[in-house]
């Protein structure tokens, strides 16, 4: 999305949640939160911005609430309840979110492994099938 693209989709949208005044699903982590914020923030600023200064300062006021609500994590639970938001069925944004091509990794368990951890999975595996082998060949020997 292009920056102006954003910025009518922000103005022309003032009664959206605070996730969407932000242009982010509810499942944003909280870095993902600030960054949006201080880019958007740097862009409606009523003294940097080239939007009337009335339409500038009101949407300065919506972003300040929606980061003062989604940044602290007992008002934000709060609001998510409010907006019927539950995180427990949640591991990652819908594949329709593609937010600037971000993957999402929530865990230990959902990101690809590295290098060294397959190395490691290799030689598990070459030592369980040597020890099968050895068995094998002890039991031969001994009849």
């Amino acid at each position: 999305m292009t920056r102006e693209q954003l910025e009518k989709s922000i103005v022309n949208h003032p009664g959206d949640n605070y996730y969407q005044i932000l242009g982010l699903h509810p499942s944003a982590s909280n870095l993902d939160i600030r960054r949006q914020y201080r880019e958007l923030s740097k862009r409606f600023h009523p003294d940097t911005t080239t939007l009337p200064q009335a339409i500038a300062k009101s949407k300065f006021q919506e972003l300040n609430q929606a980061y003062a609500t989604l940044s602290n994590p007992d008002r934000r639970s709060l609001y998510d309840l409010q907006i019927g938001y539950s995180r427990l069925n949640v591991i990652q944004a819908p594949p329709s979110y593609n937010q600037n091509n971000h993957s999402v990794y929530t865990g230990p368990s959902d990101r690809p492994l590295s290098a060294g951890e397959v190395f490691a999975l290799f030689l598990l595996v070459l030592t369980f099938v040597g020890c099968l082998l050895l068995a094998l060949i002890v039991a031969m020997v001994r009849g």
